[in-house]
């Protein structure tokens, strides 16, 4: 049993170090990058801008923006802390006036615990709750 157990708890640390890995990987490889998505009409052959992706020198997004045909449609904005959680997200419509502010909270282990949603005057509007159930 005890063997077990230990096999268990060696195999759970090896998957959380790789996962680990793998994460700052995928974040060394964004660092400073703007991602530009295009979509082309299949029947006219005109090519648009869908949507722009930029991340910091830390490899954290930082700011995504749609376009439609007229400009741009949504901007949002992410702040992070020092542990790299977001904590922070700015939602601006197409004249970019800020329409939605999300602020989140974690569980010590990294999980979501809450996300308050507030105006952009700075009324909280809502609070979500994150509830994990593990099926045995």
């Amino acid at each position: 049993m005890k063997r077990r157990i230990l096999l268990i708890l060696s195999l759970l640390f090896v998957s959380t170090s790789f996962l680990a890995g793998q994460t700052s990987d995928k974040r060394e490889k964004r660092k400073n990058l703007t991602v530009k998505e295009w979509n082309t009409n299949a029947a006219t052959k005109t090519r648009y801008l869908d949507h722009v992706t930029k991340f910091d020198a830390n490899g954290f997004k930082i700011e995504e923006i749609e376009y439609a045909n007229y400009g741009q449609k949504t901007r949002t904005t992410f702040e992070y802390n020092e542990a790299g959680k977001c904590i922070k997200q700015t939602e601006y419509d197409s004249r970019n006036k800020p329409v939605r502010i999300r602020k989140f909270e974690y569980y010590p282990d990294g999980s979501k615990k809450k996300q308050y949603n507030y105006f952009p005057s700075g009324k909280l509007e809502t609070i979500k709750e994150f509830e994990y159930i593990f099926d045995k």
